[in-house]
């Protein structure tokens, strides 16, 4: 067990508040506190999970991960602002003694504790740099260290714990004849990559960027909670939803009893991002608003995460931009 302990003081910021572009769309900047932490110990640029421990009033006690680092940052949410907090180290894995990344990629708070979920995919290989053959070891061990689920517990002082990265969806893909035959394909040549996790009632709903099923469907695994703990009946199940051609999942989020499901593009190009509600019963999904239509939050920018705030609030954060570049969107 490993523990941190948040960084003390933060400095006060002021709130950039963008206009009001439409009577029912609204957007405001927020901004980050302090130095949320990515490759190199730079500034972020690739934030992709974001959760607090309530989905009620500030401050709140958030935990963070960045796709390309070992460790997750605690960050403390106020009313227009992320201050940065300590950083937690989740995983050791390396190869060639060169640290591998979770390659985390979804956060979800469930009874108490954080449960940051790797993407359990092929690592991100844009000019085919890794060989199937000759670095097949490479592969694998990338695969293996972004096939974990680490639970983080949060002290009131602070103090960050990591119970457990043992948990793993490896299973209960291999378990699924609509996914098993896309683990450890290319995102490109439609292979399966989780980028968003949400937890409810003792289920977690782990949702995919790829693969894309005919007919414009995305999928979600469901899956027990205490299967996965125990090593009991999974009682998993794969939902298809229809986001439309090309468009995968790009975050979860529990918001009362809905699940907000940010969709994207599926391959790494440009299109449209949305905002649905789901049920987390069925298969289908209500639109709720195109990133599209809101300047500043459009098509030129990868929304990477959604988290629910209060009055119709969600708080998007972006990838490729430094710190995640938060947004906070009023729904229609």
């Amino acid at each position: 067990m490993r523990s941190m302990h948040v960084l003390a003081g933060c400095l006060l910021a002021a709130v950039f508040v963008g206009p009001a572009y439409s009577a029912e769309v609204k957007a405001e900047r927020w901004l980050a506190e302090g130095k949320i932490i990515g490759k190199k110990d730079k500034k972020a640029e690739d934030v992709s999970g974001l959760s607090c421990s309530t989905t009620a009033d500030f401050p709140r006690t958030c935990l963070l991960i960045d796709d390309n680092i070992q460790a997750a940052q605690i960050i403390t949410l106020e009313d227009g602002k992320l201050l940065a907090g300590a950083m937690v180290p989740l995983i050791g894995n390396t190869f060639d003694c060169k640290a591998l990344e979770l390659d985390g990629e979804g956060v979800a708070y469930a009874d108490g504790a954080f449960y940051v979920i790797g993407s359990h995919g092929h690592p991100r290989d844009k000019d085919h740099e890794l060989d199937p053959t000759n670095d097949a070891a490479r592969i694998a061990a990338h695969i293996a260290a972004a096939s974990q689920i680490a639970k983080v517990t949060v002290a009131a002082n602070g103090t960050a714990t990591v119970e457990t990265t043992t948990l793993s969806l490896a299973k209960a893909i291999q378990d699924q004849p609509d996914l098993k035959d896309f683990a450890g394909k290319r995102l490109e040549e439609n292979g399966l990559t989780i980028e968003g996790i949400a937890i409810k009632d003792g289920q977690l709903f782990a949702g995919f960027r790829g693969p894309l099923f005919p007919g414009g469907h995305a999928a979600v695994l469901a899956v027990s909670l205490e299967g996965l703990a125990t090593g009991g009946d999974l009682k998993s199940h794969v939902f298809k939803l229809p986001l439309g051609e090309g468009i995968g999942i790009r975050d979860l989020a529990w918001d009362g009893n809905r699940i907000l499901v940010l969709a994207g593009p599926g391959p790494d190009t440009a299109g449209v991002y949305t905002v649905f509600s789901w049920d987390g019963a069925g298969d289908t999904v209500a639109p709720l608003v195109s990133l599209t239509d809101i300047p500043d939050a459009g098509d030129n920018r990868k929304a990477e995460v959604i988290l629910p705030l209060a009055d119709k609030k969600i708080l998007i954060l972006f990838d490729g931009e430094k710190e995640g570049g938060a947004l906070a969107v009023t729904l229609p």
